[in-house]
């Protein structure tokens, strides 16, 4: 075999294993993204707090797989912040604080890694939680950090769904009805995403309840 075809070869051989590698990391996240939606969606409260404690265990291995890859990071911020919202009791509740401070620092991971990735969802995971924890010197809950935050993932992905409850989330509670009420009608707009018809349905929910409650402010 000459030189031409021995450098062919590896190329060939070397973007097979990159496209396995792809697609064994998008199907992984895709079942972790399956598992948190059922869970959060279609599973009673009290039985949520031991559903997400297996799921994060199952969330940091596919993170040790696949080292220096953004999205399994944000799945494993996004399923801390969910367990941390459903832990009881005074020691779930001490436990809930880590949870968060470690959601943190795997969003900030996967921004260094792709800022852009999963179409802002490191952006808007973390803004959210800025707004949802206390402050110092029991969190790091920030208002200001967190419409930044926000407004990052907007700008990454201004019809989402998520990047359009969350932000109009965030206004109802900083006490901007009526623009809220703007970002909220926008998230129901947002084009269905495939193979996530119940997170979609979830959300859209949670984005008609919050509706609800400022149509009953105004």
């Amino acid at each position: 075999m000459n030189i031409v075809k021995k450098i062919a070869t590896s190329l060939f051989v070397s973007s097979m294993f990159m496209q396995a590698a792809i697609a064994g990391v998008d199907e992984d996240v895709f079942q972790l993204k399956k598992t948190w939606e059922q869970l959060k969606y279609k599973t009673p409260l009290s039985e949520q707090e031991k559903g997400f404690e297996l799921l994060l265990n199952q969330s940091e291995k596919v993170t040790a797989k696949y080292p220096g890859k953004a999205e399994p990071l944000v799945w494993q911020g996004i399923i801390e912040g969910t367990f941390a919202g459903v832990r009881n009791g005074i020691r779930g509740q001490l436990a809930a604080l880590s949870l968060v401070k470690d959601a943190k620092q795997h969003f900030e991971q996967a921004i260094q890694i792709d800022s852009r990735g999963s179409n802002g969802a490191a952006y808007t995971s973390l803004g959210s939680l800025y707004y949802q924890v206390p402050p110092w010197p029991i969190a790091y809950g920030d208002n200001d950090k967190a419409k930044d935050m926000l407004l990052k993932g907007l700008e990454i992905n201004p019809d989402g769904i998520d990047a359009n409850y969350f932000y109009g989330e965030f206004l109802f509670k900083t006490g901007e009805l009526y623009k809220a009420t703007e970002f909220l009608k926008k998230g129901l707009l947002a084009e269905p995403r495939e193979g996530r018809e119940i997170a979609d349905e979830g959300r859209k929910k949670e984005i008609n309840d919050l509706l609800k409650k400022i149509a009953e402010k105004k």
